[in-house]
Parts: C-alpha cells; structure tokens; sequence
C-alpha cells in the first residue's frame, strides 16, 4: 500500500474554509480539560474562515501560511512571521499556529509543516524560532520537543471565558 505523500504550499483564498474547519475542530479536540467547554462549542468554522479571507486580502507579506495537502486533501495548516514581543516584532522567527485534522494525528502532516515553516525561516537568515502552547497541552509539548523546540521558561498568562489557561514559551536555534 503505497502512503500519501504530504505537500506543503502556500495558503490560498480557496483554502480559506477548510483550513477554519482544521483550527476550529483542533482547538475543539486539543483542548478539551484545558478551556471551558462552552467556548470550544461556540467556535465558528464560518467567523474564521472570514478573519483567514481578511488576513490574506490584507496582504501582510511577512506572515507565510502554509497548507498541508494529501493526494489533493488540505490537511493541516501552519502560520508563522516575526516574533511578537508585546506589540514590537523582532528579527526572530515566531510560530503562531500548527494545526492538523484531528482525525490525521500521527502521521507526518505536522511534522511537515513545522519542518517547512522552519526552513523558510532559517533560510530567511532568523535566527531563533519561537512559538507558544498551552502549558496543560502535553501532546503539543512532547511534538515541539522531539522536534528540537525546548520551553525557555518564559510564561503568559492566557485566559478564556474567566478560565486562566496559562501558555510555556518554547525556542529553537535555527541553523542546528
């Protein structure tokens, strides 16, 4: 049985609503315990697919979303640009999102993408990638860990719907 092979591109307009459908079904998968649980409920695949179409026609050309695609399937999607530090972005690299169809867990979609997003950073001439995960969500942790990412024991308060859900800082040296 031969195994699909994983593409990753750039994100276009068309890509919009599937790619909604991907980060709204993720928060509602990993983050179960984590958020309360009518907040994951409410999320609309619709209000996001309409601030990703906004996203895109705004035209921030220094912020690269990424699709994943399987034998033409978009399954997954990663976002990342300059490191935000409060409202200032710096030279360093910033991961902001990485999400992958909860029902494809497991086989090298996300890999892919951070592997993507990683090199276009590196070879952009950054020199450190960060990104931020829910400090309660192991299985991200555990992922960005075997992929070099180490928490620098940097922390933000994070809080939805009056539930604190506090976000670790993990870091990469690119170039290693």
């Amino acid at each position: 049985m031969t195994v699909p092979r994983v593409v990753v591109r750039e994100m276009i307009l068309a890509d919009c609503e599937r790619v909604a459908e991907i980060r709204v079904r993720g928060w509602q998968s990993a983050y179960v315990g984590l958020m309360p649980q009518p907040y994951l409920d409410a999320l609309s695949v619709t209000e996001d697919a309409a601030r990703h179409r906004a996203r895109l026609l705004g035209g921030d050309d220094s912020v690269a979303n990424l699709v994943a695609e399987e034998a033409g399937d978009i399954v997954g999607w990663a976002c990342h640009g300059p490191y935000r530090n409060g409202e200032v972005r710096t030279a360093d690299a910033e991961l902001y999102a990485l999400y992958v169809d909860p029902g494809r867990y497991g086989g090298g979609i996300g890999q892919a993408l951070l592997q993507a997003s990683v090199r276009r950073c590196a070879d952009a001439g950054q020199e450190h990638m960060f990104l931020w995960v829910l400090e309660g969500n192991l299985r991200a942790r555990r992922f960005y860990e075997r992929a070099g990412f180490r928490a620098d024991g940097s922390e933000e308060p994070f809080e939805v719907d009056g539930v604190a859900v506090p976000e670790v800082r993990y870091a990469k040296k690119l170039g290693d």
